[in-house]
């Protein structure tokens, strides 16, 4: 079982930057696929960047070139690093674990929002 606990949602103006942070509990996260998705409203849940065991990293086109995932196995930590947002960034921003680099994982956090809006 993972448990996962996103922070780092908020305001901001467009152009600006934010870094949204999960933590997960356990002891199997360095053996999990972590991915960001994203859920506007009126709209589907969409994939917006995934890293694998072994560091190697996927994104959606909308986002690559601003927006940065990494993670930190050590503290059981996945981030996402969002520059120069734009207003249709602005969804509730879920985190995801799993075992899968193609398909979404099981476990999910509650998620947070980011709004991008002057």
């Amino acid at each position: 079982q993972v448990q996962l606990v996103e922070s780092g949602g908020g305001l901001v103006q467009p152009g600006g930057s934010l870094r949204l942070s999960c933590a997960a509990s356990g002891s199997i996260f360095s053996t999990q696929v972590m991915g960001w998705y994203r859920q506007a409203p009126g709209k589907q849940r969409e994939l917006v960047a995934k890293t694998t065991v072994s560091g190697s990293t996927n994104y959606a086109d909308s986002v690559k070139g601003r927006f940065t995932i990494s993670r930190d196995n050590a503290k059981n930590t996945v981030y996402l690093q969002m520059n120069s947002l734009k207003s249709e960034d602005t969804a509730v921003y879920y985190c995801n674990a799993g075992v899968s680099p193609v398909r979404q994982g099981p476990y999910w956090g509650q998620g947070t929002q980011v709004t991008v809006s002057s």
